[in-house]
């Protein structure tokens, strides 16, 4: 037997199991009561912040975001927290000022994150430079996702000279962030084995089961060297998810890759969250088409969740039967924008600029402000030039930006202090309100709210009075 190397599994359970398959509608109330069990077993981390929980928590669930982050923290004594994070733009959609990422970077780790999982949809490392050096800053793991996709451009050599940039960027890891299960498990065995002789940083691998690879693509990434995996409790697994946790602990066991958790531990875990899974089911909330293999991935490189937002899109517009005309589309815009991985936010603006350009009968007749964007080198530079002839039809003699997007972009933390000052109750606040104003706001009243209804039933119990 070959030298014993234990793979180590990132549970994304708290993050990004819901968030591909219930919209990010589990509450810190439900994550709550599990947490302790969870940091019992050992994993290298929980992924339980970022992504879309952000936006989520102050949107639909009416939370701080922040809060959550302290009370899950409060209960994980052992294992780093970590959260996923989109470069310049932190969580939101567009570049912010150097520093309000700075001061992003520094709240999250003063709450409670170890690990920050730091990409660009344009694999533009320009726009990850700021995140990094906070981080370091702060004591914080700098972990950079590669946003893998395919295409002429992407070769090994494409892989290789990246990952040396970023190690001598100073990041802690790097992780293969492969979003629509594009990634087979052989040539996961040649892009992993390629990495490890490249550099020295622990390599991580990040994929979702969507195409119907991913538990195959793990076992031969594991056999390569990878050192850490990204799996779900078997209850959000599978699907648009990851592959189960229990499942992948057991593949190794026994083997020099053998993760030595305790599956008695993973059942109950998994006991706490099968009821909310069914209760999911029942409401709808957990569709079963997300649960199933879908091959189109493969086929046409579209995320699962990509996939779902053209349907919608098209059937919003009357024109659902231009389903497969549009994924034909998908394609050519992608090569007309530089060959662009999809991933938030290049996939939404690749996918609805192929909905409008097959619902207009004519390419780029009507063209989004984040197309113009893109082709106005607005969101960073892309692994190849723009389609000239394309270009000029969307922007027309436009000045075309060759530098870090962000530099044009003044610092801007104390006019959004001086905007939402009346709402602030803690210094994280600042921040809810930089990334999403309105709904900022709207939570900042509701929780107003809230406080006072609490302060009349205290005054009324006060006064012999009890609350129906």
């Amino acid at each position: 037997m070959s030298e014993k190397k234990p793979v180590r599994i990132t549970e994304t359970i708290l993050r990004d199991a819901h968030q591909s398959l219930i919209a990010t509608r589990m509450s810190t109330d439900q994550m709550l009561p599990i947490v302790e069990k969870l940091d019992q077993v050992g994993y290298h981390s929980l992924e339980c912040w970022g992504g879309a929980t952000f936006d989520a928590s102050l949107r639909f669930l009416h939370e701080d975001p922040w809060e959550r982050l302290r009370k899950i923290k409060e209960k994980a004594k052992k294992t780093p927290l970590q959260m996923l994070f989109r470069g310049q733009n932190i969580l939101g959609y567009r570049p912010y000022g150097d520093d309000v990422v700075e001061y992003f970077v520094q709240k999250s780790i003063a709450n409670g994150i170890d690990i920050i999982r730091i990409f660009d949809c344009l694999n533009d490392l320009r726009n990850l430079e700021t995140a990094v050096k906070a981080s370091n800053k702060e004591g914080g793991h700098a972990q950079i996702a590669l946003s893998y996709t395919l295409g002429d451009a992407y070769t090994l050599e494409y892989w290789t000279n990246i990952a040396k940039e970023i190690e001598q960027m100073g990041a802690n890891s790097i992780c293969i962030k492969d979003m629509a299960g594009l990634l087979l498990p052989y040539t996961a065995t040649e892009l992993v084995t390629a990495l490890k002789e490249t550099v020295k940083i622990p390599i991580q691998l990040h994929t979702h089961y969507t195409s119907g690879v991913a538990s195959m693509t793990y076992l031969k990434a594991v056999e390569a060297g990878v050192d850490v995996i990204d799996c779900a409790m078997s209850p959000f697994a599978l699907g648009t998810s990851q592959p189960a946790t229990e499942v992948m602990v057991e593949t190794f066991k026994g083997t020099p890759y053998d993760t030595g958790y305790d599956q008695n531990l993973l059942a109950e875990i998994a006991d706490y969250f099968r009821p909310y899974r069914d209760e999911c089911l029942d409401s709808g909330l957990l569709n079963p088409k997300n649960l199933g293999v879908n091959i189109k991935t493969l086929l046409y490189q579209v995320p699962g969740g990509m996939l779902s937002n053209l349907t919608s899109q098209l059937k919003d517009l009357g024109a659902a039967d231009k389903y497969y005309e549009v994924l034909e589309e998908v394609p050519r815009v992608r090569k007309d924008f530089g060959e662009c991985p999809l991933v938030t936010p290049s996939s939404q603006i690749v996918g609805s600029q192929a909905v409008m350009n097959v619902v207009a009968g004519e390419r780029y007749k009507m063209v989004t402000k984040e197309t113009k964007d893109v082709l106005s080198g607005k969101y960073g530079k892309t692994v190849k030039p723009f389609n000239p002839e394309v270009q000029k039809k969307c922007i027309g003699d436009a000045e075309v930006i060759t530098c870090r997007p962000a530099d044009l972009v003044p610092n801007e933390l104390a006019t959004l202090e001086a905007e939402m000052a009346q709402y602030k109750e803690q210094d994280e606040d600042v921040l809810s309100y930089a990334l999403f104003p309105q709904v900022a706001v709207d939570f900042f009243k509701y929780r107003e709210a809230q406080k006072t209804k609490v302060d009349a039933t205290v005054a009324d119990t006060k006064n012999g009075a009890y609350p129906v």
